[in-house]
């Protein structure tokens, strides 16, 4: 009973996550209160990160012996698991504004757009040549360098799940902001995982 409240509340957190960030909600919000809606990127970021907090609590109290624990030559796997994650978060945050991410970029400039550039503009450079998400794909891997208990594995698949319909509904509003722009950003960038990329590279060889 206690791993089916932990997936719950897990599902209903990505759940929430999600919603409050989706097409229906934010241009509802954005016709509702047009002079506040600049607001409305930090509210949501508080929002997910004060509902977060007891979700954690919860998985950190069901912690028990681990299944998986890359032990000996399997050392390896968690390493490179968390130095690829890194990667992407760090080359992520090298192409992403900060400021527009939290939501103080939206108050000063009064607008917002479906990308965390500080222009709005379609950013493919860098990192973004690789992999059109290179913060879920780096949230996929984390999630998996670690030892891992029933409550680890269920919860990583929850997230991992998350992230990947996270970018899916991503990539809607972006088609509607880019357009054809976008469809030809996804025709050449693969979504996660750099598969195109390498085709490309091991092609140049």
């Amino acid at each position: 009973m206690q791993y089916f409240l932990l997936v719950t509340l897990w599902i209903f957190w990505c759940a929430l996550h999600s919603a409050l960030i989706s097409l229906t909600v934010t241009e509802s919000l954005r016709d509702r209160f047009p002079n506040g809606f600049r607001f409305y990127r930090i509210l949501y970021n508080l929002i997910s990160f004060a509902t977060l907090l007891p979700v954690l609590n919860y998985s950190h109290s069901l912690r028990g012996e681990s299944i998986v624990t890359w032990d000996g030559p399997w050392q390896i796997v968690p390493i490179l698991l968390g130095a690829a994650a890194l990667f992407f978060f760090v080359a992520g945050a090298r192409r992403y504004d900060f400021y527009q991410f939290i939501g103080l970029r939206q108050i000063k400039d009064e607008k917002a757009c479906s990308v965390l550039t500080d222009d709005c503009t379609l950013d493919t450079d860098g990192v973004l040549s690789m992999v059109r998400h290179p913060w879920y794909s780096g949230g996929i891997l984390i999630v998996w360098a670690r030892p891992l208990d029933l409550a680890a594995i269920l919860i990583n698949l929850v997230l991992s799940g998350y992230f990947i319909v996270g970018a899916i509904l991503e990539e809607r509003k972006l088609k509607i902001q880019f357009r054809q722009e976008y469809a030809e950003y996804q025709r050449r960038v693969s979504m996660l995982f750099p598969i195109k990329w390498f085709g490309r590279l091991i092609g140049k060889t």
